[in-house]
């Protein structure tokens, strides 16, 4: 299992646009459309098979369900497809669908997105306000999913992504002592 960490990109960065597909509805999504009337835009670079995303998945829906309609959410795949094909939009779709995400999960073929926000792992999160300012980057919690000496026994609560959030939700700055995440690299295109 690789171990890459987020770049924890400056705090104040504005969230790049985007315009990428929903691989459950088929349509166009942007970051306006995902941030629109809410208070600030969470952004998530995951994926199907990495084992540090399905150790959060379902805390990631669990977030989805419980700031739905108060934070603009969208989760993004980058990874290459050609040698990575369990992470194609069709097997992307089914983990949508199986853990009933309450966001847009989109598909940046051409990696342009991933570039952009400077992610370099899965998961890597990226939380803004509602002036579309970087306000919060990194790990979820201090739970890492155990593989012989990797890892930990600490149960997922999703504690730092949901103390951010709700600061965010306060109109109040998340602490800037911020962990990075870990997970497994962004699978570039050769």
């Amino acid at each position: 299992m690789s171990r890459t960490q987020s770049t924890m990109v400056e705090l104040g960065t504005i969230a790049p646009p985007f315009e990428l597909q929903d691989v459950v509805t088929g349509k166009a999504v942007g970051r306006d459309d995902v941030a629109a009337d809410r208070k600030g835009l969470l952004v998530m670079f995951i994926c199907v098979h990495c084992p540090y995303v399905k150790h959060i998945e379902e805390e990631l829906a669990n977030i989805g369900r419980d700031y739905e309609g108060k934070i603009g959410i969208a989760a993004i795949s980058s990874n290459d497809i050609v040698n990575h094909p369990q992470d194609a939009p069709e097997e992307m779709r089914k983990q949508a669908e199986r853990l009933d995400f309450r966001f847009p999960y989109l598909y940046d073929e051409t990696q342009e997105v991933a570039r952009e926000y400077h992610a370099a792992c899965t998961p890597d999160l990226f939380l803004f306000d509602d002036e579309m300012k970087l306000v919060y980057r990194g790990q979820i919690d201090d739970s890492r999913p155990k593989r012989g000496d990797i890892g930990n026994d600490i149960p997922v609560t999703g504690k730092d992504l949901r103390t951010a959030i709700d600061a965010v939700l306060a109109g109040k700055r998340p602490h800037p002592n911020q962990k990075f995440s870990i997970g497994c690299n962004i699978k570039w295109k050769e």
